[in-house]
């Protein structure tokens, strides 16, 4: 597959998919957003591919919407600058993916990955440059550069889930102060926060993304792919006990696996692993997951 705006590679298990916009400071507009769905769509089907990379080109990481486009430019979908969709009786249909806004349905094919997926920001990141990364496994940064949930400064409101995701990873009363006062701040007050995994010399962010990397894809890639789903499903149950029942299952689905005897052999044996089970055919297709929100 061609792409324009990023450029994708796959490398010793890991696909890289760099923001691909160096003149622009890689800011979003709709064509990155139906090749962003679309490399994740192929690394998903990719068994060779067990873990993601997300980075940029040049100086920045997302420089956020594109605003060359005027006000459509916080829209990023089909619908922006024309009438939305209509039911019969004339309300909006906010069931329509033309009512969907562009950085979300980023986020929300970042957050249904079968692969885990990190963030190397290798720049400034501001508006749907960092909302985006919210879906993210773990973001890794360089320091000093440039943050901003700026969307109160320009008379919008977070997108892409973020208000979803950002409180839970640093909180609401952190969440709020950003997104409210929407100024820029450097990394090391995202490090302090919990946005930030680690900072790093520009020179030494992707090695260091590459080598937590080489750490997930010694992991057997079924178990990592339920796990994450898990993990991230976890966050939003009401009970423990929802938990308990989806972790039986999951556990009692995995324990007759290829995986588990070569997990053990390999370890009695002192050697490393070679799991067999495949993402595209090993993943079970009836746990208990909790019923999914119908946004509209």
């Amino acid at each position: 597959m061609i792409f324009e705006t990023i450029l994708y590679e796959v490398a010793v298990n890991v696909a890289t998919i760099t923001l691909n916009r160096p003149d622009r400071l890689n800011a979003f507009n709709r064509q990155m957003m139906a090749e962003l769905i679309a490399a994740l769509d192929l690394s998903d089907a990719d068994d060779n591919v067990r873990c993601v990379i997300f980075t940029g080109a040049g100086r920045a990481f997302c420089a956020g919407a594109d605003l060359g486009a005027g006000s459509g430019a916080f829209s990023s979908t089909e619908s922006s600058g024309s009438a939305p969709p209509l039911r019969p009786d004339g309300s909006i249909d906010w069931t329509s993916e033309r009512m969907r806004d562009g950085g979300g349905r980023v986020a929300m094919r970042i957050y249904a990955s079968l692969k885990p997926v990190i963030a190397a920001i290798n720049g400034a990141a501001a508006g749907v440059g960092i909302t985006m990364t919210l879906p993210m496994d773990v973001r890794m940064a360089v320091h000093r550069a440039k943050i901003g949930f700026v969307f109160a400064r320009r008379g919008i409101v977070p997108e892409a889930a973020a208000s979803y995701f950002l409180p839970r990873v640093v909180g609401i009363s952190r969440a709020l102060e950003w997104v409210a006062a929407g100024r820029i701040f450097r990394t090391e007050e995202g490090l302090e926060a919990g946005l930030f995994r680690s900072l790093h010399a520009p020179q030494d962010l992707l090695p260091a993304a590459r080598a937590l990397a080489a750490e997930i894809v010694s992991s057997a890639p079924v178990s990592v792919a339920l796990a994450r789903k898990m993990l991230w499903q976890g966050m939003a149950m009401r009970d423990p006990m929802e938990a308990h029942r989806l972790d039986s299952r999951a556990i009692f689905a995995r324990s007759a696996s290829a995986d588990v005897r070569e997990g053990i052999a390999s370890f009695l044996e002192k050697r490393a692993p070679d799991f067999p089970d495949r993402v595209s055919s090993g993943l079970p297709d009836d746990l208990p997951w909790p019923e999914p929100v119908n946004w509209a």
